[in-house]
């Protein structure tokens, strides 16, 4: 029940959009990594935290990505990608491959997985994905992957962001 101090309000403008996004934030998600290999052999990377699961069969997860990303076109047209799943230890790796203008794989150990999408080394989970389809929303494409090969690290504790924050699995 949503806190009497906090009333709801109508999102209709984009005045509108930051109040929707702290709303959004309120939502604890797992962080990732989605990589993949451009047509000329170049590796792309990104930051993402719009992962979930959709079917166990055929076995299907879902990201999300902007439309206007400049990374759209490798993954709107790319066979493959990895949905790499961030461990605790990893909240430096997260804020890299949210950074700008840098070559975010530089040092970055990996290894090639499905298609030849990058799975970065120590993540707690990897989902190796065929690009099975593509839906477009609002301002974001959906992308809908067919695991092809999924791992885990047995024990690791994931990276949780909130509220604009990262945080660590704790126990209830």
């Amino acid at each position: 029940m949503p806190n009497s101090s906090a009333p709801a309000v109508p999102v209709s403008s984009a005045q509108d959009s930051q109040r929707f996004r702290q709303a959004l934030g309120m939502f604890a998600t797992g962080v990732t990594i989605v990589t993949a290999r451009a047509p000329d052999g170049s590796l792309v990377g990104l930051t993402a935290n719009s992962f979930n699961s959709v079917s166990l069969n055929p076995q299907l997860v879902l990201w999300s990505l902007g439309q206007k990303a400049g990374s759209m076109p490798v993954f709107s047209r790319g066979s493959h990608y990895a949905i790499n799943i961030l461990a605790a230890d990893q909240k430096a790796l997260a804020q890299r491959f949210a950074t700008r203008d840098i070559d975010r794989f530089a040092g970055v150990a990996w290894q090639e997985g499905a298609g030849g999408a990058p799975v970065l080394d120590g993540v707690a989970a990897v989902f190796e994905c065929a690009n099975r389809s593509q839906y477009e929303e609002g301002d974001h494409v959906i992308f809908v992957g067919e695991v092809e090969a999924c791992s885990w690290r047995e024990g690791a504790q994931p990276l949780i962001f909130h509220g604009g924050r990262y945080y660590t699995e704790l126990p209830l």
